[in-house]
């Protein structure tokens, strides 16, 4: 799992109105991925695959829950739209309703949805639109909220401001999913749907937000949101890092990005190591899965031995 990799929607989606479950909103930002590296629009508008080996990896699932969430997800996103304010032939805005994608397949055997985006949505998430906004895929790794992540996606718009201008209580519902039927007091809005979102931000992401709401009388009539980058906690990790044994196998956790990927692609390679593999997943599918175990201290550890057996050196820590 790559933490740089970015997320890019034109500002036309992201304030664009529709429905749609947590797992159908992560595959279609895993989806725009793999289409904003395909590169040439031809491309784009091709089948992209997600596997349940890659849901897990970004989203951190355990792997059945990852199958049988791209299962249900599927039908949800292939007859869910979005509506958006696009522009007639004179330039005039008009309010169009569009589908996501115009095919979604999933093949239980082996475990993967493949998705083809809809016309009017590929210019909307290749950079074409001059206003686009863009965060990093880890940032939404742990919002378990579709709530949490259509806010975080709102504040991104504004990230080079750091508050967002006032948005009315009709169009935060419609920009957040939220039904006619869901939460109608005001008092259940903010609970259910606000608090429990800046929560989740403020915990997982590396911002820091909260909201105001602005009224008119008496009458909540829309709310702002501001926010403020998190201060790096890098260095101070660093500096409290305990001293380690370097005699002990411990060392295997300075593995780099770069031995990660060379030793993850060897070990999904070995035999002794086949019966581990996902049924039905590919070796670059299991390759993808012992990365995200070298790169944690605890299942890093089984596979010690190997490491060793393929010629691993581990750096030994200076005095």
């Amino acid at each position: 799992m790559k933490d740089k990799e970015l997320v890019s929607k034109s500002n036309v989606l992201i304030e664009a109105s529709y429905t749609l479950n947590l797992v159908a909103q992560r595959l279609i930002v895993l989806a725009i991925i793999k289409a904003r590296n395909q590169g040439e629009l031809s491309k784009v508008g091709s089948l992209h695959r997600i596997t349940a080996i890659e849901y897990q990896a970004h989203f951190g699932c355990a792997l059945p829950m990852a199958y049988e969430s791209l299962k249900s997800a599927c039908k949800s996103l292939y007859e869910s739209d979005f509506v958006w304010i696009g522009e007639d032939e004179d330039g005039d805005p008009q309010e169009i309703s569009s589908r996501f994608v115009q095919r979604a397949a999933y093949n239980e055997g082996k475990g993967y949805v493949e998705v083809m985006f809809g016309n009017d949505i590929i210019p909307l998430i290749t950079r074409l639109s001059r206003e686009y906004t863009e965060y990093e895929l880890i940032q939404i790794r742990n919002l378990n909220s579709v709530y949490a992540l259509r806010v975080f996606e709102a504040l991104m718009q504004w990230r080079m401001v750091g508050k967002t201008p006032l948005i009315t209580i009709g169009n935060l519902r419609k920009r957040l999913g939220v039904e006619d039927h869901q939460y109608k007091t005001m008092s259940n809005f903010k609970t259910r749907v606000l608090d429990l979102a800046v929560s989740q931000i403020n915990d997982h992401t590396d911002i820091t937000a909260a909201y105001e709401q602005h009224k008119t009388g008496r009458k909540v009539t829309g709310f702002t949101f501001s926010f403020k980058q998190k201060p790096s906690t890098k260095p101070a990790a660093k500096e409290a890092k305990p001293a380690r044994d370097t005699d002990t196998p411990d060392m295997f956790n300075d593995m780099t990005d770069s031995q990660i990927a060379t030793f993850s692609s060897k070990l999904a390679r070995l035999p002794e190591l086949g019966n581990d593999a996902p049924i039905g997943g590919s070796t670059d599918d299991y390759a993808t899965l012992i990365a995200t175990h070298l790169a944690d201290p605890v299942k890093q550890k089984k596979y010690h031995q190997h490491l060793n057996k393929l010629g691993y050196k581990p750096t030994k820590s200076k005095a």
